[in-house]
């Protein structure tokens, strides 16, 4: 679960629902199951954090001098709001209603369809070409895009990268905002999972969520670096071929009862 959760992270196909395909196979489901699978994205952030640590040690030491850094702290925190108070209002109902492996393979589709719409059509003209040409609305709506990943199997990523695309933002720019949102948004809601659910939790719960963050770190540091690379020359249709073809099978196995998915 921690390699499924690092390798799908930072890419457009949810991580998210990946994990809840995988929890359903495993038949590792449960009220503690989905702490275990929200608490171990932290180990996917730690991987961003390593590779970013200049910036945001450059960011952390200016916060009271430099207008550079006091902009992107700005933003970031701008564009983490949206999916807080959402998450919030409709956590509970979310995670209730819609964690299921056939939520999650129709989101895939309609993910990967949107994504061939939007790198098919004529794009809008790049205005933002770095994450510090960004301004507080492109903050804001970038943030409002990432509430469409509250749906399991949307991908956060791949709403923000695809997003800020749409919204006039370089390629580059939109997957490295998309990793600095990531920090406080993945951070935050797994702490809050934590704290609200630590009654389901005990000491002998540690070794497996250890081995959960390990292995999401590492899978997650070799992805993100891979990322890096390949959005500077390809674009993102064999990820939406993927979506969409994963989806089909997902339904199709789930109406022929060829594979048991447990909700």
């Amino acid at each position: 679960m921690g390699i499924v959760e690092g390798l799908t992270e930072f890419l457009p196909v949810s991580s998210t629902g990946h994990l809840i395909l995988a929890g359903s196979l495993l038949d590792f489901t449960g009220d503690k199951i989905k702490v275990f699978e929200i608490a171990i994205q932290t180990g996917a952030i730690f991987a961003v954090v390593l590779i970013y640590w200049p910036r945001l040690r450059e960011t952390a030491t200016g916060i009271t001098t430099s207008r550079k850094a006091q902009r992107f702290a700005l933003n970031v925190g701008v564009a983490f709001l949206p999916a807080v108070v959402l998450g919030l209002v409709f956590g509970k109902a979310i995670k209730a209603h819609l964690f299921t492996p056939v939520v999650v393979a129709g989101a895939f589709i309609v993910g990967g369809l949107i994504i061939l719409w939007v790198e098919r059509r004529k794009q809008p003209p790049v205005r933002v070409h770095s994450v510090d040409e960004m301004t507080v609305g492109d903050a804001l709506k970038i943030g409002l895009a990432q509430c469409l990943a509250l749906v399991p199997g949307t991908s956060r990523s791949g709403a923000t990268i695809i997003g800020g695309m749409w919204f006039g933002l370089s390629r580059k720019a939109a997957t490295e905002f998309t990793f600095f949102l990531a920090i406080p948004t993945l951070v935050g809601a797994g702490a809050y999972s934590l704290i609200k659910d630590r009654a389901l939790l005990s000491a002998s719960d540690l070794p497996l969520f250890l081995i959960g963050l390990v292995f999401s770190f590492l899978s997650a540091w070799l992805c993100v670096r891979w990322l890096l690379r390949y959005v500077s020359t390809h674009d993102f249709v064999p990820f939406a071929w993927y979506r969409i073809a994963f989806g089909i099978v997902v339904l199709a196995t789930a109406w022929s009862g060829t594979v048991q998915w447990v909700d």
